[in-house]
């Protein structure tokens, strides 16, 4: 099965995380701290996104086995969030 990411923040997607539709449904694009009852948690820009998931470097370097600073990781999601569907232009 392929891993599913939010297509806002890129955190990985399992059924647990998944965000929820305006009429309380699963939606399988979004994670539950990104999107809520068909709509998305915070009004913030691409910028502000990655600052405030920069708090969860320890998270991904010890799931990926780096060991990136919060300014390195911050830079790197400003490279991958383009590619989310929310950041998309």
């Amino acid at each position: 099965m392929e891993q599913k990411f939010c297509q806002s923040c890129g955190m990985p997607l399992t059924e647990e995380f998944f965000g929820t539709n305006a009429d309380g449904t699963k939606n399988e694009e979004y994670c539950k701290y990104c999107f809520k009852d068909g709509a998305f948690t915070g009004d913030m820009t691409m910028e502000e996104m990655a600052a405030f998931c920069t708090q969860f470097v320890d998270d991904y370097n010890q799931h990926t086995g780096q060991n990136l600073s919060r300014e390195e990781y911050k830079q790197m999601l400003l490279q991958y969030y383009p590619t989310l569907k929310r950041w998309k232009k």
